[in-house]
């Protein structure tokens, strides 16, 4: 080839390449904008296409869009009548009277229904559990009791310490009969699944699962980082866990990331909500599980079959707590949560106090923080002093001063990393869960929150805000203000990939 024409070549491909990113940048802007997701998110993205060549659009066609498998769309829109049918079941458990409760929960809990179609349920007792051995301890202990099933959720499970012991309460159940599921997920739980500890007790004949499997591959069809964040257990279909505590000993659990100890709590359940948990978890087994042996025949006979084999059934009046499960998640209401917060936030009217690890808020969850302040509400957020992410670390900041401003009061814990996600609302109700207050756990994780309209376990829950306060320093704002540009520069750079955090 002549150096004429080795020339004409390499034009031609540069022309070639040059074309192919315009058009890709131009086609993949075009389809964020008619996507009509929220401003930051869509601009977020734009920003991405638009300044790094062909890199900005592989990555959004990877991590852009929700995009479930085939497999599971298939099964989500099969389960979808079976779904409906049960939730159509739980209207008539067990009524709450919201005449005797704060005038906020009804039209909160009406918003919640209409969303996610799952009712709120009276006669609840609720067990607030914040330290993290007693939390495992009790976890073994109802599973020695156990005499049916014992179903366990987790995002992360930690092989280590007290969970080698839940380990071995499982292998014991298994040995004696009972039913033993374990749901994973692929990401959070990845060395657990590849680990010894799963083979020992898939042959002790306990069932382990991995949720929303993730690979190379997968990735060509799915999004791989939504991801399933949801804790829970489930007990022969009569007691409950749920909240921020993954299956790991924080003894050591990341001892190595500088932050201390992670700092959880769950709620210990009996009563009517736990058949909503049940149900959830079952839902999320069936979507991931294998399952050619189950013929579907017809919807009763369906969730009759199901009911037997996963113990879920009515659970008795056990206290005077009403509450109402709100699973959220990609294909679900996608909105869900966020709207749910963003009317919590609006409905207090002397105090709001949310703790959460991530705070990353949008601009309609900002608004409404501030507004909550500027109207004379006692807003308080309590947020770890070290985050181990730092992303996440300076976007958070980025948003302090303009809070602060606002009367938004930042207190900073100092007491190790503060997982647990908690909001109170005027000490009259409450929202506990595994939800944090940023964009992924809005718009791509699986979550789990419960809605609790209670009094008194509102303020036993506002009893342990104000020990996490104790041990929190408050946000000296004077000092924030003199931070340097550089840092500001980085904090607004962490924030402008805030909403794909």
């Amino acid at each position: 080839m002549s150096p004429d024409q080795l020339h004409w070549s390499y034009q031609l491909l540069s022309i070639i390449l040059l074309l192919a990113d315009l058009a890709l940048r131009i086609g993949l802007s075009l389809r964020v904008i008619m996507r009509k997701r929220p401003y930051p998110i869509t601009l977020a993205w734009l920003v991405v296409i638009l300044l790094v060549p062909f890199a900005g659009g592989f990555f959004y066609l990877l991590f852009g869009e929700n995009r479930i498998s085939d497999k599971r769309t298939a099964r989500v829109q099969s389960s979808y009548g079976h779904y409906q049918h049960w939730l159509q079941s739980l209207r008539d458990r067990a009524p709450v009277e919201w005449q005797d409760l704060n005038p906020e929960c009804g039209p909160l809990h009406q918003l919640a229904d209409c969303l996610v179609g799952i009712p709120a349920l009276a006669g609840n007792s609720l067990d607030l559990i914040d330290d993290p051995e007693y939390i495992i301890r009790a976890i073994i202990k109802d599973i020695d009791n156990a005499q049916s099933t014992c179903h366990l959720q987790f995002y992360i499970w930690q092989p280590g310490g007290t969970v080698d012991e839940v380990t071995q309460a499982l292998r014991r159940a298994a040995a004696r009969g009972v039913s033993c599921r374990v749901l994973v997920d692929a990401i959070g739980s990845r060395d657990f699944l590849k680990s010894q500890a799963v083979r020992e007790m898939k042959g002790a004949g306990i069932k382990v699962q991995e949720s929303l499997p993730a690979g190379i591959f997968t990735a060509l069809f799915a999004r791989i980082d939504i991801r399933n964040h949801r804790k829970m257990v489930i007990i022969d279909g009569n007691i409950a866990y749920t909240g921020s505590q993954n299956m790991v000993d924080p003894q050591v659990f990341k001892q190595d990331a500088g932050v201390g100890r992670w700092i959880d709590l769950m709620v210990r359940i009996q009563g009517p909500v736990v058949e909503s948990l049940a149900g959830t978890f079952v839902n999320d087994w069936f979507l991931d599980a294998d399952i050619r042996h189950f013929r579907p025949r017809s919807i009763q006979e369906d969730i009759e079959t199901v009911r037997r084999i996963a113990d879920i059934h009515p659970s008795p009046r056990a206290g005077s707590a009403a509450v109402q499960l709100v699973p959220s998640g990609p294909g679900l209401s996608q909105d869900a949560i966020h709207s749910l917060l963003l009317t919590t936030i609006y409905a207090a009217r002397r105090e709001l106090v949310l703790t959460t690890p991530y705070f990353i808020p949008d601009e309609p969850l900002l608004a409404a923080l501030k507004a909550a302040a500027q109207r004379g509400v006692d807003v308080r957020i309590i947020i770890p002093s070290r985050n181990d992410s730092l992303l996440v670390a300076y976007a958070s900041r980025a948003r302090f001063e303009e809070l602060a401003c606002a009367g938004v009061t930042i207190l900073l814990f100092a007491g190790g990393l503060l997982h647990s996600k908690t909001i109170t609302v005027d000490r009259d109700f409450a929202l506990v869960g595994s939800v944090n207050l940023d964009m992924r756990s809005f718009w791509l994780n699986f979550e789990t929150t419960l809605f609790i309209y209670n009094k008194d376990f509102t303020c036993r829950l506002r009893g342990l805000q104000q020990e996490y306060e104790e041990q929190s320093l408050r946000l000296d704002i004077e000092k924030l203000q003199g931070r340097s540009r550089i840092e500001r520069f980085k904090e607004n750079l962490a924030l402008l990939i805030g909403p794909l955090l």
